[in-house]
């Protein structure tokens, strides 16, 4: 069962369907799509319900593991952060994560990637996070930098998004002491 976690301000708990409303609402504003790499736009309706409905399974196989951040006080959904392409054989997974356009700007998304980092290593017991942005995407690189992650490269043309290729940064932390075969 996917865990409950929490930070000063959030709470990072598995999404339901009653989310999905939200989800559409937030993640189908234009200027979220934008951002994030795998976000359509226009948000078709029924999208967010079948995604909510991959998530039990996928964590209980452990593919993925996919977390709605909400406010600890009042339990407002203000973004989605994800553990993706979980692989136990090499000890790593990728982060993604988006935020409502009225909660940019005040930490949350470093809050929610500050707080999954230690369970990813502590309790998934994985040696590597990787984060990816579109290269123009400044306010997502710092979030991954505030996080500790560092930057590892650039990939030319690597994502088609309204019909333009965008280069991509990757950003990476290896736990210290780990990753030693």
């Amino acid at each position: 069962m996917q865990p409950t976690l929490t930070s000063a301000r959030l709470c990072l708990r598995p999404f339901a369907l009653t989310d999905a409303r939200d989800v559409q609402r937030l993640a189908g504003d234009k200027r979220v799509a934008l951002a994030a790499t795998t976000i359509p736009h226009p948000y078709p309706d029924g999208a967010a319900q079948a995604w909510i409905s991959t998530h039990a399974e996928s964590f209980e196989n452990m593919r993925e593991a996919n977390f709605a951040v909400t406010l600890r006080e009042g339990g407002t959904l203000v973004g989605a952060i994800s553990l993706l392409d979980i692989s136990r054989k090499h000890e790593r997974c990728e982060v993604g994560y988006w935020t409502g356009v009225d909660y940019w700007n005040r930490g949350y998304c470093t809050e929610a990637l500050s707080r999954v980092i230690p369970y990813v290593y502590e309790d998934l017991k994985l040696t590597k996070v990787v984060a990816r942005c579109s290269a123009w995407n400044a306010a997502s690189a710092r979030v991954m930098e505030k996080a500790g992650l560092r930057r590892e490269g650039l990939l030319l043309k690597h994502a088609l998004k309204h019909g333009k290729f965008e280069d991509v940064l990757v950003y990476g932390l290896v736990l210290p002491g780990r990753g030693e075969a």
